[in-house]
């Protein structure tokens, strides 16, 4: 066992790639001990670097006690550069043995064989996780990921805006919103916070309206979009309309889902429809503890949020993928992942782990975890989302209707899932 958690520094030079390289998974299986190797690769989900060293110096310690002939090795990896990093060490036959991913990660490492599947890690206890906890992680039927922790998103209102417009009942559905739009605009105020630059993900933005229409971005067997079907064009409408009525800040071009020094920061925006509790902690601290309310995700023709789950992965290429899979087995279970909320300020992704969240603004956002969804990985989804994202643009700065926007990216997309 080592005595620290070994960090890796970003930028990267060349010499130090090598040598972190040489040291993973597809390198030696074996110590000078004689301990089969497991290489971790972990990303900052715990903040505060001290609590983070805490944390997984003690999993390094249980883990080794509970498995006296496997040596594991934590690596602490910046989220810079991450999949650069990570496609260059799996594309030399190297990499670490487990690493921590999300479900839009999954699909590009899947195709190209580096993960191996872990549903021998999970099956056993399946029924005790989150409904889109175990779904996030599976690609084509399989599962690629053992759930460690779940991120959720839900509405936050300005209860001090709702009132000064009249509004006692904060707005939950869309027709809802529109029914609010024009009092708060009456009373100087816009109602629904947006993020519409390009360089923010529609995970976070278009993707839940659309969800919440019916819709989806892909079709079943992911060689084609359906997000220019009818729903994908309703909830695009609903976005124009809203804009086009002075209901979204015109700031939202350049919003990249931030809070801070923007209307819904400020207090001119009455509600947010895709908060993190980062963003709930943000927005208290400008609004005042006592106006920020928590709600459900939005209903349309659905209630959907989002959400995601946190995964270990197995590198396909592990000269130890037994010992890797009975580290994950470990990491499922309760005790690591209650601590592991704790020191995060995570969710669990089990329904048997006790959440040791302590922040109350927090656990507020605990009864949006059963609405909350995953997104739908591909491997071109990140392409996709880029595509989109610039015809979205040009529907509210009214270059184009929202029909022909869907039109004009679903063909780019379809064209880009047939290569």
């Amino acid at each position: 066992m080592k005595s620290t958690v070994r960090r890796i520094a970003a930028p990267l030079t060349a010499l130090v790639l090598a040598a972190a390289l040489s040291s993973c998974g597809g390198g030696d299986d074996t110590n000078s001990a004689g301990k089969k190797t497991v290489t971790l690769w972990m990303y900052p989900v715990i903040a505060d670097q001290a609590a983070s060293d805490t944390y997984w110096k003690k999993v390094e310690t249980d883990f080794e006690a509970a498995n006296s002939g496997i040596d594991l090795n934590i690596e602490a990896q910046p989220w810079d550069k991450r999949d650069e990093k990570l496609a260059t060490a799996f594309a030399g036959g190297k990499g670490p043995d487990v690493v921590l991913l999300i479900p839009d990660q999954l699909p590009q490492y899947v195709k190209n064989g580096s993960l191996e599947p872990v549903d021998d890690v999970v099956t056993p206890d399946k029924d005790k996780f989150l409904p889109n906890a175990i779904p996030g992680l599976t690609v084509e039927g399989k599962v690629y990921g053992a759930p460690i922790y779940h991120t959720v998103t839900t509405t936050i209102y300005n209860k001090t805006v709702l009132t000064k417009a009249g509004i006692a009942k904060p707005p939950a559905t869309w027709d809802e919103i529109k029914a609010a739009a024009p009092k708060l605009k009456a009373a100087g105020f816009t109602t629904l916070d947006y993020s519409a630059s390009t360089e923010s993900t529609l995970n976070l933005s278009f993707y839940p309206l659309l969800w919440q229409a019916g819709g989806k971005v892909f079709a079943d067997d992911g060689k084609s979009v359906t997000f220019d079907q009818a729903p994908g064009l309703e909830a695009l409408t609903f976005l124009k309309t809203l804009w086009d009525d002075g209901a979204i800040p015109k700031t939202a071009l350049n919003n990249g889902n931030a809070i801070e020094n923007q209307p819904i920061g400020k207090g001119t925006v009455a509600m947010g429809f895709t908060a993190t509790p980062a963003n709930a902690a943000t927005a208290a601290k400008g609004w005042g503890d006592a106006n920020i309310e928590v709600g459900a995700p939005l209903t349309g023709a659905k209630q959907v949020g989002y959400g995601i789950p946190g995964g270990l992965s197995v590198n396909a290429g592990s000269k130890n993928v037994d010992e890797a899979k009975k580290f994950l087995s470990f990491m499922i279970q309760p005790p690591q992942l209650q601590a592991l909320s704790k020191a995060t300020g995570y969710f669990t992704p089990r329904t048997d782990a006790k959440v040791e969240v302590t922040d109350p603004l927090t656990l507020k956002f605990g009864p949006a975890l059963q609405y909350a969804f995953p997104g739908e990985p591909n491997p071109a989804a990140r392409q996709i989302m880029s595509l989109l994202s610039v015809e979205i643009q040009a529907v509210l700065t009214g270059k184009k209707t929202p029909q022909q926007a869907l039109g004009d990216a679903a063909k780019q997309a379809n064209d880009l899932l047939k290569r």
